[in-house]
This record gives C-alpha cells, structure tokens and sequence, in this order.
C-alpha cells in the first residue's frame, strides 16, 4: 500500500514539474520566435530592405521548424523526450542569442534557419509529455494551460521590445532568446523521462525494433496523419501569415509608435492567453474538437473585423477579442497526441504540427508580397480564409472524446500487450 501510494505521489509530482518545466520552455520558444515579428519594422527600416525580404526571415525561421520536426520526432521517441528537449532548447536559445551579434540580412536568415531547428522540437515533445503524465479527463486544459504560454511569451516579447529597443536597439532585444537555457535546466533537473515512454522503448529492445518514421504512415494511422496536417497547415498559414505582419500594420496602417504597438501587443496576448484557458476546459466538458472548430471559425470571423478597425481605442478593444479564439494550438496539442500510439506519439504529432509550421512558412513572404500590391489590410483578411478551412477540415477527423478506445489501440502490438 505504502509503495503504491508512493507512486502515486511520484507521479502527481511528476504531472506538476511538467506543466511548469512544459510552460516555461514553451514560453521562450514564443519569445524567441516573436521576437523577430516586434522587431521587424525596426530591422527592415535599419538594414533597409523591403517587405518581402522581412517576410523571408520568418520563412526561414518557419522552413527549420518544419524540416526538424521529422528528425526530433525520431530522437525523441527513440532516445528520449527529455534528452531531446533539452538539446531543443540549448540549440534555439544560443542561436537567437547570436542575432545579436549580426550586421547583415543574410546573418539573421541563416541564423533564423539554424534556430528553427531547434524550435520545432519544442511542441510535440511537450505535448507527447502531457499526454503521458495527465489523466484524460484533464488533458485538455493541461496542454491548453502549458501552450498558453506562447501568448504569455508573446506579450513577454512585445513588453521586451518596448523596454530595449528605444534605449538600446533591436540586436540587444535578441539577447533575451538566451532565457530558454533556464527552462532547459528546470527539465534536466526536475522532469525525469517519461514512464510510458520507458515501457515502450523496453518493450522495443526485447523486439529488436527501432522507431520508423513510415509507421505514421501505416493503414491504420496514414489518415490521421495526413488530415491532421492539412489542419494544421491552415490554421498556421493563417496565424503566421497575419501575425507577422500585425506589428507593421499597426505602426504603419494605423499610425501607433513603436512604443505604444508593443503594449496594444501585450494587451491583445493576454485576451489570447485567457482564451487559450477558456478553451481548455471547454475541450475537457464539451470535446476537443468542437473546441477547436469554434476556435477557428471564431478566429476567421474576428479578424477581418479587428483589420478593419481605424480608431486607437478600437483596436485596443477589438485585439483581446480576436486573439481569444485563436487558441487552437493548443487545442491541437491535447487532441493531436491521442491520433497515435506511445510508440511513435512525438513523431505523429510533431510531424502533424510542425510540417503545418512549415507549410506556413511561405505565408509570411507571400504576405509581403500582396502587402506591397494590395496593402497590409487586405493581406491579413486573406489569412481569415484559412482559419475557416481549417475549421472545416477538423470535421474529417476523428471525434477522441467519443471513441470507446483510443486510437493507439489500433496498433497490433498495443492490443497483443492489452491481450496479456
């Protein structure tokens, strides 16, 4: 009794030093990523390039996040998902670090590049952690609570960039990418490796089996994996395509001082913040996803709404609103996992996730471009599009909270293991 009780405790702290480690990590991950966006009308004035020049930093950043997601995927479920993130974090935390030191545009891209590397692993790590360490019942504001970090890291960089870039410039901002090595440390230190993932890496060696990156593929899994990229590639092409441009609309179209556009940015992430909570547990009472249809639908209707708006104090309003339904990330970060067995769960839901990164990664630069033709206003409405798309295409895919069995149970060597 003593010892089950012991376990039991183990593994309540263990669901805790995840959600802590899991919301820091990912919160720099945020920094770090939007830290280009608050500071892209300053750079693009500074080094004197266009809008589609800036738009390819964010490809770029973009470009390395989908390419690593494959390749972390792969190390985490065959090596490890504390080991992975770790690197993770290292990895993008030194390279946004460098930007800092950097004096030409092809520096940054590069930069850019390498760093989304490491980016990508971030995610699908944390959200295969969670699935692994929470109950069902509780996935769904657990990972929404842990991804709500991003806006957090988001309102976090805008506040940075109002803070350093009038007094010390835009290359001193990137200095602050450096933090995601406290978050490494908290997961090195505190979360110990996944017990499930334990199981699953035993029950391989006694096979002799290594984790393939076809399995994803498999009959009984190629559906959910694709599907469920074309979701997330529509709602990121959407996100990153206005996001990025957000800040440059705001100081150029509506007329807002750097200053004043980095706090309307941190006023609009906390209405995100909020709604990426609010979302969570709707997703535990009413289902993941419903949850993640109204997200999207709710987003392609506000934004256009929120572009529109001309007065300061409207947009200052209007903001929070919009971004509270943009909470489908991390709504897919508890609906995605539970597409795929323990085996190959990082590598499914990173691959899911992070190729839609990828996809998105175009976005930014196809903005650029209708934005020098068309304007800022109509370039981020287009983005509405896609959110509906996305809202859309969730119906094709499987209803998690209604199925008697998850779909892990699919897996032959799953139910073999059930069997005994």
């Amino acid at each position: 009794m003593t010892q089950s009780h012991d376990s039991a405790a183990g593994n309540s702290r263990v669901k805790w030093h995840v959600l802590a480690g899991g919301f820091f990590g990912y919160m720099f991950d945020a920094v770090d990523i939007l830290l280009l966006a608050v500071a892209m009308p300053v750079i693009i004035a500074d080094l004197g390039i266009s809008k589609a020049d800036g738009g390819l930093l964010a490809t770029a950043t973009m470009v390395g996040i989908g390419l690593s997601s494959i390749v972390v995927g792969w190390c985490a479920d065959n090596y490890g998902r504390r080991k992975t993130l770790f690197w993770s974090l290292m990895l993008f935390s030194i390279l946004t670090a460098a930007i800092a030191f950097t004096s030409t545009w092809f520096e940054i891209l590069v930069l850019r590049f390498l760093a989304g590397l490491g980016l990508g692993g971030v995610w699908s790590i944390i959200v295969a952690y969670i699935a692994e360490t929470w109950p069902p019942k509780q996935r769904g504001r657990a990972a929404s609570f842990v991804l709500s970090s991003f806006p957090a890291g988001a309102g976090l960089a805008a506040f940075l960039a109002y803070l350093i870039i009038p007094a010390y410039g835009w290359r001193a901002l990137f200095l602050c990418g450096a933090g995601a090595i406290l978050a490494a440390v908290y997961f090195l230190v505190f979360v110990p490796e996944s017990e499930s993932w334990k199981k699953q890496k035993e029950a391989q060696k006694n096979k002799g089996e290594k984790v393939r990156i076809g399995e994803i593929f498999s009959r009984e899994l190629a559906r959910n994996t694709l599907l469920a990229t074309v979701v997330a590639s529509f709602g990121l092409i959407g996100y990153w395509g206005c996001t990025t441009w957000l800040p440059l609309f705001l100081t150029q179209d509506r007329g807002l001082s750097i200053e004043t556009m980095s706090l309307f940015f941190v006023v609009l992430n906390v209405g995100m913040f909020i709604g990426y909570n609010v979302f969570g547990i709707l997703a535990d009472k009413a289902g993941r996803r419903k949850a993640l249809v109204i997200s999207f639908i709710g987003t392609a209707i506000t934004l256009p709404i929120y572009v529109n708006m001309t007065g300061h104090t409207a947009l200052l309003v209007m903001g929070p609103v919009y971004a509270f339904f943009t909470a489908f990330v991390g709504l897919m970060g508890s609906y995605f996992p539970e597409l795929f067995p323990t085996r190959v769960r990082t590598l499914g839901a990173g691959f899911c996730f992070n190729i839609g990164r990828g996809v998105s990664a175009f976005a930014p630069f196809a903005m650029g471009f209708i934005a020098q033709s068309y304007g800022l206003t109509t370039g981020i409405m287009i983005c509405a599009i896609f959110f509906c798309l996305a809202g859309l295409m969730m119906f094709a895919l499987p209803d998690i909270d209604q199925q008697t069995q998850p779909t892990a149970a699919l897996r032959p060597e799953v139910q073999g293991e059930n069997s005994k």
